[in-house]
């Protein structure tokens, strides 16, 4: 009999318990309506797992016939359609008894937290009401896609890059499977997406990782909405090779190379190249983003300091302002710019191509390895490195020197807006090669003198 009983207790441990609250509230549906207490809506509201989901049990009551404290109308009321008190009590009866026989299903059959959704269509069926008019299976997960594009995208008030990366995320999507459905959301579901964006896409690892991040994005905001009910956001995440940040290539100038940028004397037919040389080399001395330069106005300029509210991130920062940097727009302090702009900043498109002419020009020819992998294939391919300019190498190149003349860490994230020290370690990674390199210069200081 002890066994049996301690079996008993061990099977009833196993049995899972969904924490919700169920309460019954009027609603007010305008302003005055609380004042007025006359014929408000009886709704049952459900709280569980961090959401809360309202039902309308087509009752109404004057506040003065509702004992709040119980959750139950008081004796005496008649409402509209000769509504009585019986007829309300046995309604709140029945829908809480409805809402706990649901969640027991749950605990005791499915053995999961059920989404808003999945309660929401339920108990409108155990009621008999028809269901919420929600898109059907073959197409809720692209239609609840597009509500998170624009949800987010107001919210966080992306960039037209933002929607772009997101809608290039759809057409993969929608060509690994135009079917595809919340319930096909699995751990290998997701692995074969991975194989098809390496092997059907021929990305690079790196790449894959980013696109499926944002997927991720995507199941986690689903998931907090309700319509989602899986775990891969979570549970799944694929290890690929080189992804780790440990052979990621950093682009930067070297102080030598900033020299020959700034003595460079232009040809007169050069003046477009000699004015994108200024605003790069503005942001490899204050570590802006080019979309922070591309907005700076001079009324962002103060006395020794820019202060901004970034594009991408919305921090304000505040940069000193060095020598160099000061100069660059005192060079354009009488310029007339559009909308009092500070530089004169063109598309980032054709500044990243103008910045290889540039770097062409000025010969900025040493060699840069490059290495990739896609899937477990390694790639290692050897460019100049003019080749390899981008507006974001300007920033870059700022983080670097900044680093290697011994500016802590600490006070580089508060120019650069970085989000933590975590970002900065590929930099540091960086300028502890170079300082190896300069005390390897100490092993061969007296061969010279030794070898006489």
């Amino acid at each position: 009999m002890a066994f049996n009983r301690q079996r008993q207790n061990v099977q009833a441990a196993k049995v899972m318990h969904i924490r919700r609250n169920i309460k019954f509230l009027l609603h007010t549906r305008k302003k005055g309506d609380a004042q007025n207490g006359k014929n408000l809506a009886i709704r049952m509201r459900i709280s569980y797992a961090g959401t809360t989901i309202d039902f309308p049990t087509g009752h109404n009551v004057d506040s003065v016939f509702w004992n709040a404290e119980k959750q139950c109308a008081i004796d005496g009321f008649v409402g509209k359609g000769n509504q009585t008190t019986t007829d309300i009590n046995r309604t709140v009866d029945e829908y809480r008894s409805i809402a706990n026989e649901l969640f027991a299903r749950y605990e005791l059959l499915e053995k999961r937290v059920p989404t808003v959704v999945e309660i929401k269509d339920l108990f409108n069926d155990m009621v008999g009401r028809s269901k919420i008019n929600l898109p059907g299976p073959s197409e809720s997960f692209f239609n609840v896609f597009d509500m998170f594009t624009k949800t987010l995208g107001l919210q966080n008030q992306w960039t037209s890059g933002t929607f772009a990366k997101f809608k290039t995320i759809k057409e993969h999507l929608l060509e690994f499977d135009n079917k595809l459905d919340f319930y096909a959301i699995t751990d290998g579901k997701m692995q074969d997406f991975i194989q098809f964006l390496l092997h059907k896409k021929g990305m690079r690892n790196t790449t894959v990782l980013k696109n499926y991040s944002f997927v991720r994005w995507f199941l986690r905001w689903s998931a907090t909405k309700g319509y989602y009910n899986g775990d891969v956001h979570t549970a799944f995440k694929p290890k690929l090779k080189g992804t780790d940040g440990n052979s990621k290539e950093i682009i930067f100038l070297t102080p030598e190379e900033i020299k020959l940028l700034q003595n460079h004397v232009f040809k007169p037919n050069e003046s477009y190249l000699e004015q994108i040389r200024d605003v790069f080399l503005f942001t490899c001395f204050c570590g802006l983003r080019y979309s922070d330069v591309a907005k700076l106005t001079r009324d962002d300029v103060k006395n020794g300091f820019i202060q901004i509210v970034t594009q991408k991130t919305v921090d304000g920062i505040r940069i000193e302002l060095n020598k160099h940097s000061q100069t660059i727009l005192e060079k354009y302090k009488n310029v007339e710019f559009p909308n009092n702009k500070a530089l004169p900043v063109i598309s980032n498109q054709k500044m990243n191509d103008y910045l290889k002419v540039l770097g062409q020009v000025c010969e900025l020819n040493e060699p840069q390895r490059i290495v990739y992998f896609k899937g477990n294939i390694r790639h290692e391919e050897v460019y100049p490195k003019w080749q390899l300019l981008t507006t974001h190498c300007g920033r870059r190149t700022f983080v670097v020197n900044a680093l290697r003349l011994g500016i802590p860490a600490e006070v580089i994230i508060r120019w650069t807006g970085h989000s933590d020290y975590k970002a900065m370690k590929p930099y540091v990674k960086i300028v502890d090669e170079l300082k190896e390199q300069e005390m390897s210069k100490f092993d061969s200081m007296f061969e010279h003198k030794n070898s006489k």
